[in-house]
């Protein structure tokens, strides 16, 4: 049996601004074609289809469209529900799509019943997992602990007495952090993902999935090998700066008679790649090692040591898709004192005109004085309607 495990899609997600629905779109025909020439027999969705419990209409046509070009296939599709998706939503139309071949699994109360896939060595057992909130579960299992490692090991418990009655071969599909310890669950993750708790709270040890043939994980964003049967498959497209050097892509899993025989990463098409760049911003204009990065998302860091004026639009002047602009003056002491700002007896010109001084260390020019003065001007027209914008007396006279 052929097996394309997937995961994190987030439809609808946006990047600093940046709608990613077109690039999301290209992965699926991407993940389509890969079914396709692949011969894929079965596809596996790890959770978070959506990236908000009420996606756009695009992005749920966007599922509607994937699932159903997939169904065409012939191919069979398990589905679980992620942190970002509602559940009831996901999974409002499970009956009416399972006699299609996809199967939505996104309730707690069906852990344990899995969809069963056949192929030339008989039945292979594929248990969803959706994302499960500690609290919502722990009265009706019974839970002493309010973890999702306790939430979790109840699950695995129900599926372990399923593959009791049943035996033979199992496929688990789980949206959690999972880690074999603390320590390594900090190297794996992302800027762009969701905590699911505070602390240690979140994290599920990889131990409790050493009986299944497969797990396929969903939830953090970078594929990664816990063991060689216990995988994340990452999202499919970057969500975050801090995923610049993932390798986005999908598993293909080969699953013989007696397990897995082979897994292979199957890269997913780059729409736009990641940079994080840093320097001066006339040497940032002027380097011609740079070349390439005018084609990419940038996240900017400038190190002079005064702020230059319009930074963005000079940097976006080369760099059109620069999306995030930090400081870091170099030779400038960081200060983590309290600011204690001083206003007492001064006009909101003058406030405003300091500010610019502090944050910038150096003086406003006159274009920017005019300006500032113009917006205070303006502010205050909100409480005197009849106010002059530029601030002269009212003389009576029309």
């Amino acid at each position: 049996m052929r097996i394309l495990h997937t995961s994190d899609w987030h439809l609808g997600r946006s990047f600093h601004g940046v709608d990613l629905l077109p690039a999301q779109a290209a992965h699926l025909d991407h993940l389509v074609e890969t079914v396709r020439v692949e011969q894929v027999d079965l596809v596996v969705v790890s959770g978070d289809v959506h990236d908000r419990a009420l996606p756009p209409v695009g992005a749920v046509e966007l599922a509607s469209d994937v699932l159903g070009r997939l169904a065409g296939l012939g191919v069979r599709v398990v589905v679980t529900s992620g942190n970002h998706d509602s559940a009831i939503r996901l999974g409002s139309n499970a009956r009416l799509v399972d006699s299609a071949g996809v199967h939505l699994r996104t309730r707690w109360q069906d852990v344990g019943t899995p969809v069963l896939v056949e192929d030339d060595w008989g039945t292979v057992a594929v248990h969803g997992i959706p994302y499960l909130e500690p609290d919502a579960v722990r009265q009706a299992w019974g839970l002493e602990q309010r973890t999702h490692a306790a939430a979790l090991g109840e699950a695995m418990e129900r599926v372990h007495a399923d593959l009791d009655r049943r035996g033979g071969r199992s496929v688990v599909m789980a949206h959690a952090f999972v880690a074999g310890s603390a320590e390594s669950a900090d190297a794996m993750r992302s800027d762009s993902e969701r905590e699911l708790a505070v602390g240690g709270l979140a994290i599920a040890p990889t131990s409790l999935f050493t009986r299944p043939s497969y797990v396929a994980l969903g939830h953090l964003h970078g594929a990664r090998e816990l063991t060689p049967t216990v995988r994340y498959s990452g999202s499919p497209v970057a969500y975050s700066f801090s995923e610049e050097g993932h390798a986005k892509g999908s598993w293909l899993v080969e699953l013989g008679r007696d397990g897995v025989e082979r897994v292979d990463l199957v890269p997913a098409p780059v729409h736009r790649g990641l940079q994080r760049v840093r320097g001066r911003l006339d040497d940032l204009l002027l380097d011609p090692s740079l070349a390439a990065a005018e084609q990419l998302y940038l996240a900017v860091t400038l190190t002079d040591p005064a702020r230059p004026a319009a930074p963005l639009e000079r940097l976006r002047a080369r760099f059109p898709h620069t999306l995030t602009l930090d400081f870091d003056p170099e030779g400038v002491a960081v200060t983590r004192a309290p600011v204690v700002p001083h206003v007492t007896g001064r006009s909101d010109l003058d406030v405003a005109l300091g500010f610019v001084q502090d944050v910038r260390d150096l003086e406003p020019t006159t274009e920017e004085e005019l300006l500032l003065q113009l917006a205070c001007t303006c502010a205050l027209r909100e409480e005197d309607p009849d106010a002059d914008p530029l601030g002269r007396p009212d003389t009576g006279v029309a």
